[in-house]
């Protein structure tokens, strides 16, 4: 059976693995080496998320199978330009083998759940170009597109 909850710090060593298996297959992805330099958690270490978790203005959700955690999303609280307040996702992911039964839908729910019980004027979450299945995923929850992001990269690539 499915499930979210928020996470504790017990949960810190499945959140490593996790986001380490989700950083390397979006920065493969188109778009994904820049996501992975600007909008990736930089710190995916054990002491990392066991302050996400603690922290007051975000959520670190997992979610599970028979209480085997296999994905997780983290967001956080932001404030706009005129004091109001909106939640940003910065990363949701689910082990391959665990998509599409219902995990991911699980942690968004919570997520949509916890940005509501804070107030926040809405949710954001970034789809990398091309990634029909996530904008697909992200459609059937009423979320639609409000920006595009258009990025040419300059002078020689790192390496």
């Amino acid at each position: 059976m499915e499930s979210a909850r928020f996470a504790t710090a017990d949960d810190a060593a499945a959140l490593v693995a996790l986001s380490d298996a989700a950083l390397t297959e979006l920065s493969a992805n188109r778009g994904g080496a820049m996501w992975a330099r600007r909008d990736a958690l930089v710190d995916r270490s054990e002491t990392a998320w066991i302050d996400r978790v603690d922290a007051p203005d975000t959520a670190v959700i997992v979610g599970a199978i028979d209480d085997v955690v296999v994905g997780y999303g983290t967001a956080r609280i932001e404030t706009l330009c005129d004091g109001a307040t909106s939640a940003r996702l910065d990363e949701l992911f689910v082990e391959e083998p665990a998509r599409a039964v219902g995990v991911g839908d699980a942690v968004l729910e919570a997520m949509l759940a916890w940005a509501e019980g804070r107030g926040a004027a809405g949710l954001d979450a970034l789809v990398l170009p091309g990634d029909r299945s996530a904008k697909n995923f992200f459609e059937a929850h009423a979320m639609v597109a409000r920006a595009i992001v258009v990025h040419r990269p300059l002078g020689r690539p790192r390496p």
